[in-house]
């Protein structure tokens, strides 16, 4: 036995490590444009595959290529998903962030790493692998120019060997990773078994980490949230795409313009539907508002800068009650901020967005099968209640693979709230465009095009009168803004309501939203288990808040609100909301570090106010 084997099990306490199965955070740490995107995924689906619950987490630079990225890969038997702050199994291959990823790591981790590294003499409570990559590729691939990206493929058959991952599934994620590349699929196949066979031959198991087959993934699939957004806004009948390319939204865009080439082409040949790339960020959202005036299901997608840019827009559309969807996939600001980086920091502004006195409506989704469900929610409302609808996603959820179950094919109809036809307005004779006839403070509209002397209305963003007519008239101002108020308070009862998670017992409740949760869910499981603390939990899924909401609040002697920005946001929005005598009870813990937040620090947290 190597006497640093027996310092390290003398220092852990035992005689002989113990297996840990299927419950450990594996990172990858490299440059950006070295190619390691492909490795870090057939290194996930391979997991995945082998029915291993997994989540993978990117978190790479905003400029230029060659500085430094690190890709996450938490494989987890209980299904625990959220980021995981410790890491146990670094693969270094990153010369200029090395030695600070090996500091950074607790006792008894293990450290795969390039040979010229000489990493083993950083540390010596660390269990370390050293790997001649330039050595073991050149055989592999005799082109030197494609060496930098092959050549990190070797730390894929590394890894799979020591964590005994089935090299069959291994074989397949390539595969899919390259399905249209046969010579690329098996160059990186051969650098894979290059880095298999070596490790077989030269590196002993020393580490406890192992990966043993499950079946907790059956029949789910990996997507990021982007693209199930966009699949979400094709099923629901959008037809007009127009948007201006802003990390982290531009892959929502962009996959909608695959899908849409796909299954959106008629028999003639011709598509169906329009996606335009605009100039800027304002023509975007102008676009969107002239096609929905028109009719059209239309869309765009964006981030904090250009929710900013879209102001004056959004207020144009709320007050001249035009339908519009509107994908917001938060990052890291103010300004450009961090633009790679995740958060929840455009609630409160995009709540209220644009001058005067407006409200808007928030879908927040936490997974991919509510990016693609909320996609269908957001035009459905949008219609109903003929506004624009926020979808507040981020950049975590937008641009990281997560499991998801298969999604449902949409079964009800589309659809288009109080549209009158032509047969309406021959019985009616006419119609008042901004008149609340069933005081839910909805009113009718028309479709450009309707045939009938009827139909035709202006969308005047100046003031108007029930009937669309200009006017000055403090009366008609009023009367027409305490309408589309009411309107608004309609809303309540057909948004998403929250999912509760309550035993009717605890007096200590949490409410979270979007990504959030799957931090709260691990929490959770950490106050119960280890401070024999029980808590109720509410997830939002939309704002305006439900009665359900108000009365989490009422149940509960402290709720603490968990978010991801510095001004606690939500939880602004909460105290305009409820029972002034409520405001005391709710409490925030905020992260603003721009990382997907993890259990550990909301249970610390948690734990520091509640003074245990």
């Amino acid at each position: 036995m190597a006497t640093t084997d027996v310092a390290l099990r003398e220092a852990f306490g035992r005689a002989e490590p113990k297996h840990v199965v299927n419950n450990m955070s594996i990172q990858v740490a490299t440059v950006n444009g070295s190619g390691s995107q492909s490795s870090n995924s057939v290194l996930l689906r391979s997991i995945f595959q082998m029915g291993v619950p997994i989540s993978g987490k990117n978190l790479f630079p905003s400029n230029i290529a060659g500085l430094p990225t690190w890709y996450t890969i938490r494989a987890n038997k209980d299904g625990y998903i959220a980021r995981k702050k410790e890491i146990d199994f670094l693969v270094a291959m990153n010369p200029e962030t090395a030695q600070e990823d090996v500091r950074s790591l607790a006792p008894g981790a293990a450290v795969l790493y390039d040979e010229p590294l000489n990493l083993s003499s950083v540390r010596s409570d660390l269990i370390f692998y050293s790997v001649p990559y330039d050595k073991l590729v050149a055989p592999v691939c005799p082109e030197a120019k494609l060496r930098k990206l092959v050549r990190n493929m070797i730390y894929v058959g590394v890894v799979a060997k020591l964590l005994e991952i089935d090299m069959g599934e291994v074989e397949k994620a390539i595969r899919k990773q390259f399905s249209k590349k046969v010579k690329a699929a098996n160059l990186n196949l051969a650098a894979v078994q290059a880095g298999y066979d070596y490790a077989t031959a030269t590196l002993p198991k020393r580490d406890p980490y192992f990966i043993q087959r499950m079946d907790k993934t059956k029949d789910k699939i990996i997507i990021d949230g982007n693209s199930a957004a966009a699949l979400g806004c094709m099923f629901a009948g959008v037809t007009v795409v127009s948007w201006y390319p802003i990390t982290p939204s531009s892959s929502l865009p962009e996959a909608a313009i695959e899908y849409m080439k796909r299954f959106r082409v008629g028999p003639d040949g011709k598509a169906t539907f329009a996606i335009v790339q605009a100039e800027d960020e304002l023509a975007a959202i102008g676009m969107v508002i002239g096609a929905g005036w028109a009719g059209a299901r239309a869309m765009t997608a964006t981030a904090g800068p250009g929710i900013s840019l879209m102001a004056e827009f959004s207020g144009l559309a709320y007050y001249t009650e035009v339908p519009g969807v509107i994908w917001d996939i938060q990052r890291v600001g103010p300004s450009t901020g961090l633009p790679t980086r995740t958060s929840q920091g455009d609630i409160l502004s995009t709540a209220f967005l644009s001058h005067g006195d407006t409200k808007h409506i928030l879908l927040i989704p936490c997974s991919a099968e509510e990016c693609f469900s909320m996609a269908q929610d957001a035009f459905e409302l949008a219609e109903q209640f003929q506004t624009l609808v926020f979808v507040m996603s981020d950049l975590d959820l937008g641009m990281n693979n997560w499991m998801a179950d298969p999604f449902k094919y949409p079964e009800k109809p589309i659809k288009r709230g109080k549209v009158l036809g032509k047969e309406d307005l021959d019985r009616l004779g006419g119609f008042a465009r901004y008149k609340d006839v069933d005081g839910d403070g909805i009113p009718y509209r028309t479709l450009p095009g309707t045939d009938h002397p009827g139909a035709a209305w202006f969308a005047r963003g100046s003031g108007h009168n029930e009937k669309g007519q200009y006017s000055e008239r403090p009366d008609d101002y009023e009367r027409n803004m305490e309408r589309i108020n009411r309107k608004f308070e309609t809303s309540r009862s057909f948004v998403p309501r929250p999912e509760i998670v309550a035993n009717g017992k605890s007096k200590v409740g949490i409410i979270a939203y979007g990504t959030s949760h799957w931090a709260i869910v691990e929490s959770r499981d950490q106050l119960r288990n280890e401070y024999n603390i029980e808590t109720d939990y509410l997830r939002l899924r939309a704002y305006p808040f439900t009665r359900e909401v108000h009365d989490f609040v009422k149940q509960h002697d402290r709720v603490y609100v968990v978010e991801q920005n510095r001004d606690a946001q939500m939880l602004s929005l909460l105290k305009l909301d409820v029972e002034a005598s409520l405001i005391t009870r709710l409490r925030s813990i905020a992260h603003i570090h721009g990382l997907p937040m993890d259990a550990r620090s909301v249970t610390d947290e948690l734990m520091t106010m509640e003074g245990k």
